[in-house]
């Protein structure tokens, strides 16, 4: 017995300062990947009581409150459901704790990079305690995390429209013929993949012998919406460019795919369950994948996107002036701080503020929009007939993907066609 408390103990402070060398190793420029490696891990979690923990949720007094135990699909959405919440409280208390902070010399921006073993032990609660919330309050928070999850899409969509335009900016701005040949070869190959793509399409979600018009009415629009990104983005009298033409066109084309391959398993223009009599282990891992890339970008996106999410005390926020810190200096921890401070002159203050990069309460909302998002897909929307080792599928998954993709278009159509509209205001 003694050998083996021994060993207990030895293990446990190994776990111990193995999970503090982990957490002081994270510097200042890899805070924003530890904050998504998190988000990684509620998602994981997730994903493994839906499919797990239901004999262990029917155990408990306070969850299991009927006379009659409904099935297991009300306990697989109840656990995703406590985690996602959890989760969300935890991001959405450092969105309120960090409001207002504008530059390095607050104390507020050492615990947004910093304090790690902390965070996770934070963490950790909070997704526990969901566990101990009534019912109530949890159904009431997945009715909620619906149109948080619409904010989340409608967040991703504007990021996306300034990425594109960011990067047609930027190889413009190079005026030499290499970059403009670049930019037409980039323009025509994601017209052709759009264009391909919707061909597999139309030949697996209209399958002969079935009336499918539903699908074909989403498909004509796809194809219609690209086409129209490029005759009003080419059109004289408009600002445009084809790049972010053919790139949210296919983006919408994606979209599309997405929304037709959410469709129950049992739907007759569902062509793809002719080819896949089950969702394979395969088929959900890619899928999870899809999710957690998509949020991590779209997190990651949003600490760098120079339209609204940069404070305005950052260099970056201003679109004529030349940065006077670079976002490498500014979160390069000590080395590069040390490093500035060398390059000051004599008659400089050592300790001048050096504005923050992005603004971090918004990122880390966006995690906590995330956290409602991965629910929902987890569940199916919100589906009480979700089915195991099926993620985001159900004719809610394809309504919210369609009106993502017409939201899309109605976003993009009016960034080119603003300025012309309204001569007046300023769209720069």
């Amino acid at each position: 017995m003694w050998v083996a408390s021994c060993a207990a103990s030895c293990c446990a402070s190994c776990a111990c300062e193995a999970c503090k060398g982990i957490a002081s190793g994270i510097s200042r420029r890899s805070a924003r990947i530890a904050y998504c490696g998190i988000f990684t891990m509620s998602l994981l979690v997730a994903w493994l009581l839906r499919d797990f923990a239901q004999p262990l949720l029917e155990e408990i007094p306070w969850i299991n409150t009927f006379v009659h135990t409904p099935g297991k699909e009300w306990f697989e959405t109840q656990a995703v459901l406590r985690v996602s919440f959890g989760n969300f409280f935890f991001f959405a208390c450092f969105a309120v704790i960090m409001i207002g902070v504008k530059d390095q010399r607050d104390q507020r921006d050492s615990w947004h990079h910093g304090g790690w073993m902390a965070k996770f032990i934070m963490w950790t609660l909070f997704v526990i305690m969901a566990f101990f919330l009534p019912n109530e309050i949890v159904n009431g928070y997945g009715v909620v995390s619906k149109f948080g999850s619409g904010l989340f899409l409608l967040v991703q969509v504007i990021i996306l429209l300034d990425f594109t335009h960011n990067w047609n900016a930027a190889w413009v701005a190079k005026d030499e013929q290499f970059w403009y040949v670049a930019l037409l070869v980039a323009s025509v190959g994601c017209y052709l993949a759009s264009f391909v793509l919707s061909g597999f399409l139309f030949h697996w979600f209209t399958p002969s012998g079935h009336d499918c018009q539903l699908n074909t009415f989403f498909l004509v629009t796809t194809v219609f919406l690209g086409i129209s990104f490029a005759i009003i983005s080419l059109h004289p009298k408009v600002n445009g460019s084809l790049l972010p033409a053919a790139v949210i066109g296919l983006y919408c084309t994606y979209l599309s795919y997405s929304a037709l391959s959410s469709e129950p398993r049992d739907y007759e223009c569902n062509g793809l369950h002719k080819h896949v009599a089950a969702v394979s282990t395969g088929t959900l891992v890619m899928g999870m994948m899809t999710t957690l890339l998509s949020v991590v970008y779209s997190a990651v996106r949003a600490g760098s996107s120079s339209t609204f999410l940069s404070p305005p005390s950052s260099p970056r926020a201003g679109s004529g002036s030349k940065p006077l810190l670079t976002e490498r200096d500014m979160e390069g921890g000590h080395d590069s701080e040390d490093e500035g401070e060398m390059k000051m002159t004599r008659g400089s203050k050592r300790d001048d503020p050096r504005p923050v990069t992005y603004v971090y309460s918004f990122f880390y909302l966006i995690f906590a929009l995330a956290s409602m998002y991965s629910a929902m897909l987890l569940t199916g929307w919100g589906n009480s007939n979700i089915q195991e080792d099926i993620v985001d599928v159900g004719w809610p998954s394809v309504w919210v993907r369609i009106i993502t993709q017409w939201i899309t278009a109605c976003l993009y159509i009016w960034s080119l066609i603003a300025p012309f509209i309204l001569p007046d205001r300023d769209f720069s």
